[in-house]
């Protein structure tokens, strides 16, 4: 990062890691640039998390296989606690943020990232558009019967620089 050393009292990251090939240098450069006893926060989701009702498991796994091609480390959160400390950070909080909508409705998460899975899935593992379509569809349909469901985690951690490593 174009940062000087220990020039953050604090920093926050939402989303990024996930996307990030190597955790333990980009870790390293978020150590570097905190000053000793500033605070990191990072805020990623486990996709192995995420559960959405269907009535087509085979659609659904071809859509969240090509979904799966988004994400570096879909799963990061489950190691994150190991590659902190590895980075010399000390833990100070650990929470489960659940993105949690059992109705369809336009303003919730799931609907957006429903949305954004649909756009991104066209083309790869053989999704067409026509697919993509079909899959959105069927949680507008669910929701009209009282069937739609969906969650997803987020995991907060709130980590801390030692001032002495």
């Amino acid at each position: 990062m174009p940062y000087a050393d220990h020039c953050f009292d604090a920093a926050v990251s939402t989303q990024v890691y996930e996307y990030v090939a190597d955790i333990p240098t980009a870790l390293a450069e978020l150590y570097r640039v905190v000053r000793p006893g500033g605070r990191a926060v990072i805020l990623d989701t486990d996709y192995d998390s995420l559960v959405i009702h269907t009535e087509d498991e085979a659609r659904m796994n071809r859509v969240l296989t090509a979904w799966n091609q988004h994400f570096v480390h879909a799963g990061l959160p489950r190691t994150l606690s190991g590659q902190l400390r590895d980075a010399g950070f000390m833990i100070r909080r650990r929470d489960v943020i659940p993105m949690f909508n059992p109705e369809y409705h336009q303003n919730t998460y799931g609907r957006g990232l429903l949305s954004i899975i649909a756009s991104f899935v066209v083309g790869r593992e053989n999704v067409s558009q026509e697919e993509a379509d079909g899959w959105l569809a069927e949680f507008a349909e669910l929701g009209k019967h009282g069937k739609f469901f969906f969650s997803l985690n987020r995991y907060l951690f709130v980590a801390e620089k030692l001032v002495a490593r």
